[in-house]
């Protein structure tokens, strides 16, 4: 279904496009300006970097696309609950800078970058080889997504080409990632959060102009019950309430900011291990600000839309497309806004695909391909690196056409987070925290939290729960005067039960042990707890 917002203008057309050609100057530039003569200096920027410059890269590196166009809708259909990410962060970034970051940073023994050699030290070299593998797996996956999501999202609303939008943006990373290394990569980093910020700072300003103030959005969610910071209903079936948010959400972000490359890339290229802890502290803020933002973002949507939801009107072909279709809609009469929309959801997916091809070529060079090379030179090693950053680039462009597949994209993301990342994070936590536990019985840990991680994420899009349990919050279409028949779009809306809230009383005990029906967040802190509690008893019952 084509939108009837209007093509793209082209003065938004050269918005966009000034921001990938920013983008792959900045590459362009570290590529004459800075000699890469060794895999260091390419994939570690040499490891001066300052903490606060890579403040804004750790904050860039996550907050894709799904975070611009994802989160809200999100908070559209769920309530602001989602501000309680700001605690969860807090409790992330803590963990993370007082247990991880002090292991990590005293690995820079050699030239390179090796946090799988944390496993190696720990245990033995094919626990190492596992987690590089499984790390692997997880960010091609998620690269796909995050890749194809501001595809779909804008191809209707924009007319912006599908095939095209991928393939531009998959080219622009590739291509600065490949000639200037993580120094470009950074630097780009901090360009595109700045972008996708103003992005957001556009339509929530445009909203207020056009409501009357902020004070008339927060009014209108107050009505429609959309500050719902009150559930704490512990039903572990259900997505949105302060106990998945803020217990399901630490473990999956600590497996991210604890033990993920793309994220421990960044600390360890640090200057001192004290730039390191200010990079991740300032990256808090940052978290914080975006955090608000998106949330502001999905009151206004409900503010402008409370009357007529487009969805349910017929205006868009997908709930992806919301955000999208409220920014080109208010911000068209204004030239070039609206391609500073499209930029800043092209930024986040920029962002986050250059870090994920930077990490992914990281770890493949240490733990697949130097252990097989007679004492390499820099050069060579140089070369190699470059060459792996462009494999990988067209592999997660490869990725992005099976990733429409996956029903929610930001659900999709955080079960791969949780299937793979939790397992790994329970595997590195095992090692820090348990003295006892030995290479065998960490690996039956392993192996045991990711069978079980996988077989519940791979359940649940099998049997799927009963869709009341979603708490989809109520939405009307009776402002609506297009579309289809009025009788027949009231039917559609009344006839939809995920639109009446559930209540517990109405479950039946037994179904509480229905794991697949559990909250998706609940995946990562799954794999995470059956890895350390079998770890640990393996390794007692195979000895210290």
């Amino acid at each position: 279904m084509k939108s009837d917002i209007t093509d793209l203008s082209i003065y938004d057309y050269f918005v966009f496009g000034a921001m990938l050609l920013i983008s792959a100057l900045i590459g362009l530039y570290y590529y004459l300006t800075e000699r890469h003569d060794s895999d260091s200096d390419f994939l570690m920027g040499g490891r001066q970097m300052p903490g606060y410059t890579v403040s804004l890269s750790l904050l860039a590196s996550f907050l894709s696309a799904l975070t611009v166009l994802g989160m809200p809708v999100e908070v559209y259909y769920y309530g602001a609950i989602y501000l309680y990410d700001i605690l969860t962060f807090t409790i992330v970034i803590g963990i993370t800078g007082e247990v991880y970051l002090p292991i990590f940073y005293r690995l820079k023994i050699t030239s390179t970058y090796e946090v799988d050699k944390y496993l190696e030290l720990r245990f033995n070299r094919e626990l190492r080889l596992i987690g590089s593998v499984l790390f692997i797996v997880q960010m091609v996956l998620y690269t796909g997504i995050v890749i194809c999501a501001p595809a779909l999202a804008l191809h209707d609303v924009t007319g912006l080409g599908l095939r095209t939008a991928v393939f531009a943006t998959g080219v622009v990373c590739t291509f600065y990632c490949t000639v200037g290394g993580l120094k470009a990569v950074i630097l780009t980093d901090v360009f595109q959060t700045l972008v996708m910020i103003s992005g957001f700072l556009a339509v929530i300003i445009k909203t207020s102009i056009i409501q009357g103030g902020f004070s008339t959005i927060i009014r209108h969610s107050i009505d429609g019950g959309r500050l719902n910071f009150w559930e704490f209903d512990p039903n572990p079936h259900l997505d949105h309430t302060f106990w998945t948010m803020v217990v399901g959400g630490t473990f999956t972000w600590t497996s991210i900011f604890g033990i993920n490359h793309c994220q421990v890339q960044r600390y360890v290229c640090c200057k001192t291990r004290s730039h390191a802890k200010l990079a991740l502290y300032l990256n808090l803020l940052g978290l914080y600000v975006v955090n608000i933002c998106a949330v502001m973002c999905g009151l206004a949507l409900y503010s402008m839309y409370r009357g007529c939801d487009p969805y349910e009107g017929h205006k868009i072909s997908s709930r992806h497309e919301l955000m999208p279709y409220l920014a080109l809609n208010i911000l068209r009469a204004h030239r070039g806004l609206s391609g500073l929309f499209v930029s800043a959801a092209y930024s986040g997916t920029l962002s986050t695909v250059s870090s994920s091809i930077n990490a992914l070529a990281v770890v493949t060079i240490e733990d697949l391909i130097k252990p097989h090379l007679n004492q390499p030179s820099l050069r060579s090693l140089s070369l190699i690196s470059k060459a792996t950053c462009f494999f990988y680039g067209m592999v997660c462009v490869a990725m992005a056409g099976f990733a429409s597949i996956m029903g929610s994209l930001l659900e999709a993301t955080v079960k791969i987070f949780g299937m793979i990342g939790g397992p790994l994070l329970g595997l590195f936590t095992l090692g820090i925290l348990n003295h006892s536990a030995n290479a065998l019985g960490s690996f039956i840990g392993l192996v045991a939290g990711f069978t079980f991680s996988v077989w519940v994420g791979i359940g649940s899009y099998v049997d799927h729960p009963p869709p009341d349990e979603s708490l989809l919050l109520p939405i009307s279409i009776v402002n609506c005067s297009y579309g289809k028949s009025m009788y027949l779009n009231w039917t559609r809306v009344l006839e939809q039960p995920v639109l009446i809230p559930w209540k517990s009383t109405q479950f039946n005990s037994y179904n509480y042990l229905n794991i697949y029906w559990f909250s998706y967040l609940y995946l990562s802190p799954m794999g995470t707890v059956i890895t350390l509690i079998v770890g640990s008893i393996a390794s007692i019952a195979t000895g210290k």
